[in-house]
């Protein structure tokens, strides 16, 4: 089947090449979002502009730099970006780039209880659902446990005399991949709401990602939930397994 668009005819061939390359570029740029990584691009961007414009008016030392820089940008972009690229494959690899890791039953049945348990002593926590979006640099200001999913560790992490208990908790493929993260804070927040630390990063981390976010107060006790960049306050263990599971489908 050809689509004649004037002088050019497309075929099924070319719109399945353009659909692919579509989707590539868009899960680079979502495992680029949120790292150092995006400032090296823009940089790049930067260089490319200037290049354009040297040439424009004529600046040929300048165009001749940067004719040499950029004739080996592969290169370049291999070095500032090994890391990514080895993460990225990794990720690839274990099939994270192509569906949404959603959590067992098991793992949802231990975070309920592990929240709920913590809402009664009212020791407070953060802990997020990492999805689609990788966390990026996120994650990186943490400590990497890679541990088994369990209740017992969970508030463990959590216990006030622990150094890890001021941070968050990123849960990546049913597993406590990180403790101790610091979240990026949500800015433009009601003062009237009265959010503390914990809840504005919980707001914080789901703008930028499309990860949830479990919130436990060590003031009120209070269970509450995070997506979207909006909050989901006074949250009991019968609602916040709905919440989590209807979540988890969007």
């Amino acid at each position: 089947m050809l689509l004649d668009l004037g002088i050019v005819q497309i075929g099924w061939r070319d719109l399945v090449d353009i659909a692919v390359v579509a989707y590539i570029a868009y899960r680079v740029m979502l495992f680029l979002k949120g790292t150092r990584a995006v400032s090296v691009v823009y940089g790049l961007l930067i260089l490319m502009v200037v290049y354009y414009v040297a040439d424009e008016f004529g600046l040929y030392t300048l165009h001749g730099m940067l004719t040499n820089f950029l004739g080996s940008l592969f290169l370049v972009v291999i070095i500032l970006f090994q890391s990514d690229i080895r993460k990225a494959l990794a990720e690839m690899g274990a099939g994270r780039l192509w569906f949404n890791p959603r959590p067992t039953n098991k793992v949802l049945d231990e975070l309920i209880l592990a929240a709920v348990h913590m809402a009664e002593k009212k020791i407070g926590a953060l802990i997020v659902l990492e999805k689609r979006t990788p966390l990026g640099d996120v994650v990186e200001s943490g400590v990497e446990l890679n541990a088994d999913f369990s209740r017992e560790l969970m508030e463990t992490i959590f216990y006030p005399s622990t150094r890890l208990h001021d941070g968050a908790v990123v849960v990546r493929a049913n597993k406590i991949a990180y403790a101790g993260c610091i979240l990026p804070l949500a800015v433009g927040v009601p003062s009237r709401w009265n959010f503390g630390t914990r809840h504005r990063a919980a707001i914080g981390i789901t703008e930028e990602s499309d990860a949830l976010a479990v919130v436990v107060s060590e003031e009120k006790g209070m269970i509450s939930v995070a997506m979207s960049g909006k909050l989901i306050p006074g949250l009991d263990e019968v609602r916040l397994r709905r919440v989590l599971t209807s979540a988890w489908e969007k």
